[in-house]
């Protein structure tokens, strides 16, 4: 189903949602599954909404088997923790991440693919000026239901087209000035493809990313995919993996078995879950 403003179209039928949905405090997303209930009097409505395997807040997707992360390697250059904290957010609620570096044609993405690649995540490099690499990128999302999401002025949209030409979707020069593109995505909408559906929701800034990506404490290092092995392993059960003595996780960062730069991550990203209120947490998963 894609979702426009307060209205929602599916593959034929254009509906309102039911009052008591803002009642509730939910609201329809692309990707829901949805009952409708038409008659020949009233207009369609959504009855009900089928229980999420997983939901994101913004941008407000449920149901989703894959999540691409794109990334520049020039203007705007990537941003480590951003993307670590995107692809812990991913990990969390069951959906695979896949990492695209767009622009490579520009900047070499040095480390970076063999960061996120040493922890099991499918990475994918493109060329903006020749397209080549971007078919990578089709073999994690046939059949699926994956969004494309990634900072305003990326490649995004340009990545797309060149999945999908018949998609035609608005491209944007980046702002020397804000060192960002401006959002040529204005709403979340699902598109048939390959025998699945593609989301190009609207780019984001960081400010959005600090208000709507979120994880309390507790679910932190299972977040982490490479703290996995190591959480039963420290000298204490409740060991926050952050300075306790004995501590697995960080054991494994001076042997080099996590990347340094994932374990810092993870540290901003503790110190940020101590400082939100459980209101907003629950705002935001």
């Amino acid at each position: 189903m894609d979702a426009f403003g307060g209205v929602y179209e599916g593959q034929s039928v254009k509906c309102a949602a039911r009052g008591i949905f803002r009642v509730q405090g939910v609201s329809p997303a692309a990707g829901d599954l949805v009952r409708v209930e038409c008659d020949d009097v009233a207009e369609p409505v959504i009855a009900e909404i089928h229980e999420r395997r997983n939901f994101l807040v913004r941008p407000p997707l449920a149901n989703l088997d894959v999540v691409v992360f794109v990334n520049s390697t020039a203007q705007p250059s990537v941003n480590r923790f951003i993307l670590d904290k995107l692809i812990a957010i991913a990990d969390s609620k069951d959906i695979l991440p896949v990492v695209v570096f767009t622009k490579i044609d520009l900047e070499n993405a040095g480390d970076l693919p063999q960061t996120y690649r040493a922890i099991g995540i499918p990475v994918c490099t493109v060329d903006n000026t020749t397209g080549e690499g971007a078919e990578s990128v089709r073999d994690f999302i046939k059949g699926k239901t994956a969004a494309f999401i990634g900072n305003s002025g990326v490649g995004k949209s340009s990545l797309l087209n060149v999945l999908y030409p018949d998609l035609e979707l608005d491209t944007a020069h980046i702002s020397k000035k804000l060192g960002r593109g401006r959002h040529t995505t204005r709403q979340v909408e699902l598109y048939k493809k390959d025998g699945g559906y593609i989301a190009d929701p609207p780019g984001f800034s960081t400010v959005d990313t600090e208000r709507y990506v979120r994880l309390p404490k507790e679910e932190l290092p299972a977040a982490f995919r490479e703290f996995r092995e190591f959480l039963g392993e420290c000298a204490f059960s409740n060991c926050a993996h952050v300075k306790e003595k004995g501590c697995a996780v960080r054991a494994a960062v001076e042997a080099g078995k996590i990347a340094e730069s994932r374990y810092g991550s993870y540290l901003r990203m503790f110190e940020e879950a101590g400082k939100i209120n459980d209101w907003e947490v629950k705002g935001g998963k």
